[in-house]
């Protein structure tokens, strides 16, 4: 294995040793995603032989990359079972990779594109139970986090003392080695304060917090900066807004056209542009690639080694649309 892209850090203060660039699998675990380009970059014929075989090329260019955290979830169609599989062929060192996965959301769309309802979502005692029988049944001792997907302060989750104490019980008893949660919408903020003050007998519940954190809706900074002081390890997700951040999607909306202006001053592409802003902030341990391709995967993995200026992060900054308005904008982007 080469270098960590990045280098490495430990994830907040688990045992957890992370790079500064994780691979997450959303994107090629299942036919259909809310992420721009998919007709570009993935097969016609999506089936999950193809789907298997991509995740395994991305997984083996991420190991040739350095590449040491891996990001699957229960709903992300099959990843976790071609994250496994891969596993079982290639026969990593355990102290090579950190896998993290995420449960409360289940799989619904039958493999197809177009289907009604995609995932359906609980976040209850007894669909963490069910999950996490499901997780460990595929990856075993290789899983090392395991979080809530989409924790929300009006769900209840971070309040219900019965599921807080599994998820700490769990942990004790070395089903996964850190508890963490996902955050996405714009209440997030609420969300946080709650899983900061979350505790099962005077012990911390939650160790590592992964939340959308990106140019375009970077609401949630002083936050992260806040719980990754408090010891929480910080993991980036939707770096790319989605896709929007790429050289395709920004040269069609003109209200990225600064964005892309700086990238091509630097002489890089807007996603390269988009993650090393991610990583100049100190506060986050690990931004996840969303790659479908393996050669989205080497921009990204490049882009770790690019240095931003202030004045190349303040521009960078000034592309932030309110929170509401980034929401309202993702909320309408088509499963594809």
């Amino acid at each position: 294995m080469t270098a960590c892209a990045g280098g490495e850090r430990l994830l907040g203060r688990t045992p957890l040793r992370v790079s500064r660039l994780g691979l997450g699998l959303a994107a090629v675990g299942r036919p259909g995603y809310i992420n721009l380009g998919r007709a570009r970059d993935l097969p016609a014929d999506r089936t999950p032989a193809a789907l298997a075989a991509r995740t395994a090329e991305l997984l083996d260019a991420a190991r040739a990359a350095g590449i040491r955290y891996v990001d699957a979830a229960r709903s992300y169609g099959r990843a976790e079972e071609f994250l496994a599989a891969w596993l079982r062929e290639r026969t990593p060192a355990r102290d090579a990779l950190t896998i993290g996965s995420k449960w409360g959301y289940r799989y619904t769309a039958g493999w197809t594109v177009d289907a009604a309802v995609h995932e359906e979502k609980e976040l209850s005692p007894a669909r963490f139970t069910q999950q996490l029988a499901e997780s460990r049944a595929l990856l075993g001792s290789w899983l090392d986090l395991y979080e809530i997907h989409s924790a929300t302060a009006e769900s209840g989750c971070l309040t219900d003392e019965r599921l807080l104490r599994l998820l700490v019980e769990r942990r004790r008893a070395g089903d996964y080695r850190a508890v963490g949660l996902t955050l996405t919408g714009p209440d997030s903020a609420r969300a946080l304060d709650l899983a900061l003050a979350a505790r099962v007998d005077g012990e911390r519940v939650f160790e590592v917090v992964q939340a959308t954190f990106n140019c375009l809706e970077p609401s949630l900074a002083d936050g992260l900066a806040a719980a990754h002081d408090a010891g929480l390890g910080v993991i980036a997700k939707e770096v790319f807004a989605n896709g929007r951040l790429t050289d395709a999607e920004a040269a069609r909306d003109p209200t990225l056209a600064p964005v892309a202006a700086l990238a091509r001053t630097r002489g890089i592409g807007t996603d390269q542009l988009a993650l090393a802003w991610v990583l100049a902030h100190p506060f986050v341990d690990c931004a996840l690639s969303g790659a479908a391709t393996t050669k989205q995967l080497a921009s990204h993995a490049a882009a770790t080694e690019v240095s931003l200026d202030a004045a190349e992060r303040a521009a960078g900054a000034a592309a932030a649309m309110s929170a509401a308005d980034y929401w309202a904008h993702r909320a309408r982007l088509a499963w594809s």
